[in-house]
């Protein structure tokens, strides 16, 4: 294994300093890092870069197996791996279901030969995503995949009695269920948030309740049990009001917000295009504004993605009959730049606690939840905060096209990414200016 001597990084302390790493561990980090190393270590010129522990996702959708026509495991975490992630938690809702020891067993051995990124499946609450009877949870938990994480994500766990079972079994190995939260009869048929636009448009409205009631049942649910609930994507300021409150008590919840719910609004969805359809649906700006307030007082815990791919002919159609859901991996830390960094709300330190040391806490993924310091396994994302593009679609990796922010401009690059002390992603914006140079002369 290549060891290397990143040179003049700046941490997320904001402090310009050296990185060394050999034998897949951060061997030396700070000014001066290189002076006690013996020779052999490959200089890696990181000037300017911001460095940041490697990213964790703890929502992504990769649809393998059975989906391959929207996704595979491979393009999945290849795109991962461009957005600066080392770390990416599957999500169950595949074809066959990850309901069993041996599908989230497979998932997992598909992510080691990728090879890109860590694959940690998520495995489903109830069996075949039905919301009627228990998956085996202790059987993926004990399985090779150690599974730790389980989420019915797609749908809701309805059933208050299924849920309290669930949250009591996960309890006894420490794990932690991930809620959808949807009250499903209060959003049939539903196609964007319930408001005066909705209305306008023509279009079923999805009330914001539909999603607080569940949180507050929930949370109820796990103080009484004593266990650990995971919301995923909040995206209402109903909600954020209902996380903070579980929290001032002492309540063992933790909450995440993707990038599209604090950027984008519903005002899209005048444009009837499916690219703006997901589940929950955009909100008002006072609602994005809540929520990133959340994040900003520590109320929401970390930024998910939600990569929801879909094959093209599920995107391309009119509004009602398009699936839900955006593509985000290789968008999520320039939209968290321009929305959080660039506008003051954040620092660095900030991005890599609720991106990458935060959530590998939620999964208990050791390994990914240490930072940048000597000892720790090596996963790096190495960024470049000055750079701005346009978002293209030849530019993303993964199979799907379904993304919300194409031909909006963004800040930031992934220049380089480091999974295990070896270089998955090297210096990325060398060969998108080498592709470009070369698609030109053809």
């Amino acid at each position: 294994m290549k060891s290397y001597l990143i040179k003049g990084a700046v941490l997320p302390s904001g402090e310009i300093a050296d990185i060394a790493v050999g034998q897949g561990k951060f061997r030396a980090v700070g000014v001066g890092a290189a002076d006690s190393l013996e020779a052999g270590y490959q200089v890696i010129d990181a000037d300017g870069l911001q460095a940041l522990p490697g990213l964790v996702d703890l929502h992504t959708h990769l649809r393998q197996p059975g989906q391959e026509d929207s996704e595979t495991v491979y393009t999945g975490t290849l795109s991962a791996a461009y957005g600066g992630y080392t770390c990416v938690h599957a999500m169950a809702n595949t074809t066959p279901v990850q309901d069993n020891a041996a599908i989230v067993e497979q998932v997992q051995h598909l992510g080691d030969e990728a090879g890109w990124v860590q694959v940690r499946p998520v495995g489903a609450v109830s069996a075949g995503l039905k919301g009627e009877r228990l998956a085996d949870l202790g059987a993926m938990n004990r399985s090779g995949a150690a599974v730790s994480v389980f989420s019915d994500d797609g749908k809701c766990v309805s059933d208050p009695v299924l849920m309290r079972r669930a949250l009591e079994y996960v309890k006894t190995f420490d794990g932690v269920v991930a809620q959808h939260a949807q009250d499903p009869r209060m959003t049939e048929n539903a196609q964007m948030n319930e408001s005066p636009l909705s209305a306008q448009l023509g279009l079923t409205g999805w009330p914001a309740v539909a999603e607080e009631a569940i949180i507050l049942r929930d949370i109820q649910l796990a103080s009484h049990v004593g266990s650990r609930v995971h919301i995923c994507h909040l995206s209402t300021a109903g909600s954020v009001d209902i996380v903070r409150w579980a929290k001032s008590r002492g309540i063992q919840v933790t909450a995440e917000a993707t990038p599209h719910h604090i950027l984008l609004t519903e005002e899209l969805a005048r444009s009837y295009d499916p690219r703006y359809k997901v589940n929950p649906p955009l909100r008002s700006a006072e609602d994005a504004q809540a929520v990133v307030e959340g994040l900003v007082d520590g109320t929401i815990d970390i930024i998910g993605t939600d990569h929801a791919p879909h094959a093209l002919e599920m995107k391309d159609c009119e509004w009602q009959e398009g699936a839900f859901g955006m593509i985000g991996l290789e968008t999520a830390l320039p939209v968290v730049q321009k929305v959080l960094v660039d506008t003051g709300k954040f620092n660095w330190e900030d991005v890599a606690r609720v991106m990458s040391t935060t959530p590998a806490k939620i999964g208990r993924v050791k390994e990914q939840g240490q930072g940048i310091e000597v000892g720790a396994e090596a996963n790096l994302a190495l960024w470049d905060p000055t750079v701005r593009r346009t978002i293209e679609l030849d530019t993303q990796h993964s199979r799907s096209t379904n993304t919300p922010f194409l031909g909006m401009e963004l800040p930031g690059q992934t220049r380089y990414t480091m999974w295990k002390g070896a270089f998955t992603i090297f210096d990325a914006q060398a060969v998108e200016k080498t592709e470009r140079n070369r698609n030109e002369s053809i």
